[in-house]
């Protein structure tokens, strides 16, 4: 990447910074930010599929991965509820990478995935939120006081039963395939999707790959081959690998698969004068806004495609033969560099942060696609 790039490659691994948010309005103002900000995420993906960019499939897959994704901002919102409030207790803050991703610390989603595994034990052990609104009410009226510490309780029973829900984006959500149909009678086609929280990056990473399957068996209700390619394409889900490594490792890997198109989407960083360190033309967009609260942000999001462009057959054994793909690179467009055949590098912001931009006009944001939001939720798409 070269030196004054205007928005972080989320390829590159930044050096973190992490703080933890132990004012409780600033907690409850970050929540209330990223909760915006997954909904205009799905309305980015409807954007996207009205211009053919994504297919119906595609933008269900990744506005189901950013569904998941806006329930673990809800639970970690309930679990942090009282940050910075005499609670009777220690149980710490957020912890957020303020340096480059704005994204809470992969050891955030570590720790909820052990809760979790606890959550039915705690919810039997806990009193039910009824008897918790009783008492506080109870405390309210006869004692004059503000019940903190019921409070506190009420609001670790919400985050278990967010977690009992279950459907969170987790550190790592193993791959699902989808049944796309039959090209032949000897060969199926399937879309695989999966998505990791990349911990060097602190980031959302979501990832699709279009396969064809010539095995006699279905992929899914194969006993031996579906673990196999879960945890094949898990142990390749890192930041740092190109779309290129991943899908001939996986060709080569696997005789009877055969990787069509492999898609990668890098959601974030996020970017946000109250809360991250910003570096480049973006905090200065950001300082000059001077945005209204829940307007102050802006969000890249990355999209890497890779497509198999043809086939070549090469011998195995004495009399057998394999297929495997040659992917498209495009020498113009950076391909040896990014392994990819396409990459998008967009930005989703407000209104305001938006005209900023469009007046400043920095160096290198001509390439980068814009999503802006409007004030009633609309999203508007200039290139």
């Amino acid at each position: 990447m070269p030196e004054g790039d205007p928005v972080t490659d989320p390829v590159q691994t930044p050096a973190h910074d992490h703080v933890g948010l132990s004012d409780t309005y600033a907690s409850r103002r970050y929540f209330r930010k990223f909760e915006g900000i997954m909904g205009h995420l799905a309305r980015v993906a409807g954007v996207m599929e009205g211009e053919a960019s994504l297919s119906r499939r595609e933008a269900e897959v990744l506005t189901r991965h950013l569904t998941a994704l806006t329930f673990t901002f809800r639970a970690l919102s309930m679990k942090y509820l009282l940050t910075g409030r005499d609670t009777g207790r220690f149980f710490g803050s957020l912890t957020i990478d303020n340096h480059e991703s704005g994204f809470p610390a992969a050891q955030e989603l570590l720790v909820m995935a052990n809760d979790a595994q606890q959550a039915e034990r705690h919810l039997r052990e806990m009193p039910d939120t009824d008897a918790l609104k009783r008492d506080m009410l109870a405390r309210i009226i006869g004692d004059l006081e503000v019940p903190t510490k019921l409070q506190f309780a009420l609001s670790q029973r919400l985050y278990y039963e967010e977690l009992s829900k279950g459907n969170l984006f987790w550190a790592r959500n193993d791959p699902e395939a989808i049944w796309l149909g039959e090209l032949d009678a000897k060969r199926r086609q399937y879309l695989l999707h999966w998505s990791v929280y990349d911990s060097q990056l602190n980031l959302p990473v979501i990832y699709l790959m279009e396969v064809e399957d010539t095995d006699p068996t279905a992929l899914p209700r194969d006993e031996r081959r579906w673990p196999e390619v879960q945890a094949h394409l898990m142990a390749q889900s890192l930041g740092g690998l190109k779309l290129l490594t991943i899908a001939k490792g996986f060709d080569e890997d696997f005789d009877e698969l055969h990787p069509k198109r492999l898609r990668r989407f890098h959601i974030g960083p996020m970017y946000s004068h109250a809360y991250t360190r910003q570096s480049g033309p973006i905090r200065d967009v950001l300082e000059q806004a001077g945005s209204a609260e829940g307007e102050d942000w802006a969000l890249a999001w990355t999209d890497e495609v890779l497509v198999s462009e043809r086939v070549r057959t090469e011998r195995a054994g004495w009399f057998g033969t394999n297929e495997r793909e040659i992917f498209a690179i495009d020498p113009l467009s950076g391909g040896p560099e990014t392994g990819a055949t396409e990459q998008t590098r967009a930005i989703i912001l407000p209104e305001r942060p938006y005209q900023v931009l469009a007046e400043r006009d920095p160096a290198g944001f001509a390439q980068i696609r814009k999503f802006v939001v409007g004030r009633s939720g609309r999203v508007l798409s200039y290139r």
